[in-house]
């Protein structure tokens, strides 16, 4: 009897932990979808429960906006991360059966040389790397996104012990003997017993490389090609307030003394701080320098029919 209630306890209690967990992984989903259906202004006022109107609009003025594309930064992501996590998961099953069923004088040397390759920094070769994929034509491609992601060191190792633990060498001498071939015994017989660590390392590649910011931003310059990383890091120069249906814009204006009660005007109704003007940068990593006269260099948002009037 007590053996039964300390079961029941325990199932109890499984399941309030779990419940709190899927909470906590669930709740930020939902914050997400709350908060894209509302306002910039509503967002300013903190955490609601509820939804907001504003979904559409929002959806409108993301999609409609040309200096953002955020559609088309999703659609490049897909495509880069669902080719590296199919190359690296398959090529790197291919290695690890490799070095596990075959015996040859150099397999210590080739395991050991990989196992190299995995202590080493994506930093140290970035420029070595950024050289040769401009040699080759392939700056501002996703194609240097894709192509590297077949040699993964990580991935082969976590191949090559699943083999060690889960393919009997007998089965695979057995295929030979009944006339298979190498290749036909790896996809028919070998992959099939390796579809529960290719999930695992497919799922794991996927959002590592969706999640990748560092070779993109050496390799991708144009927008239309642009993943979703280094398109929100361009959020950090650009308007923010562009998807709150007031079309602004990120401009620079030079200035010999102080503001005109205008655009003093103008800078409090947009809530930007003039305490202390700075020397800005804009999203594209250009910089607006100090005027030689001694006046500042602004960052202020307005609207596009007042541009030629206040520039």
């Amino acid at each position: 009897m007590k053996k039964k209630a300390g079961s029941q306890f325990r199932t109890v209690f499984a399941h309030i932990v779990l419940i709190l967990l899927s909470f906590m992984c669930l709740f930020f989903f939902y914050v997400l979808i709350i908060n894209a259906t509302r306002s910039h202004g509503d967002l300013q006022k903190g955490f609601s429960a509820l939804p907001g109107k504003y979904f559409l609009e929002n959806l409108k003025n993301v999609a409609n906006d040309g200096s953002f594309p955020m559609f088309r930064g999703i659609l490049n992501s897909v495509i880069v991360s669902s080719c590296s996590a199919a190359l690296c998961t398959y090529f790197s099953s291919l290695t690890a059966y490799g070095l596990y069923a075959y015996e040859f004088k150099a397999r210590k040397v080739a395991f050991t040389f990989i196992m190299a390759i995995l202590v080493m920094p994506t930093q140290v070769t970035a420029m070595g790397f950024l050289r040769l994929v401009t040699k080759m034509g392939l700056y501002d491609s996703l194609l240097p996104l894709i192509i590297p992601s077949i040699a993964s060191p990580a991935v082969f190792y976590f191949m090559y012990s699943y083999l060690q633990s889960s393919l009997p060498l007998s089965l695979v001498e057995a295929a030979r003997i009944d006339g298979s071939g190498e290749f036909h015994t790896f996809n028919r017989i070998v992959i099939p017993i390796m579809k529960p660590a290719i999930a695992v390392q497919a799922i794991f590649t996927f959002v590592g490389s969706w999640n990748n910011y560092f070779v993109p931003a050496l390799i991708i310059q144009s927008k239309s090609k642009m993943t979703v990383p280094i398109l929100i890091a361009t959020l950090r120069g650009a308007d923010y307030m562009n998807f709150d249906s007031l079309n602004l814009q990120l401009f620079a204006v030079q200035t010999t003394g102080d503001l005109s009660d205008e655009m003093k005007t103008y800078y409090e109704e947009r809530l930007i701080d003039l305490a202390e003007p700075r020397l800005v940068h804009d999203q594209f990593g250009d910089k607006y320098p100090i005027p030689p006269n001694g006046g500042k260099v602004i960052e202020f948002r307005k609207y596009s029919p007042l541009a030629k009037a206040l520039e």
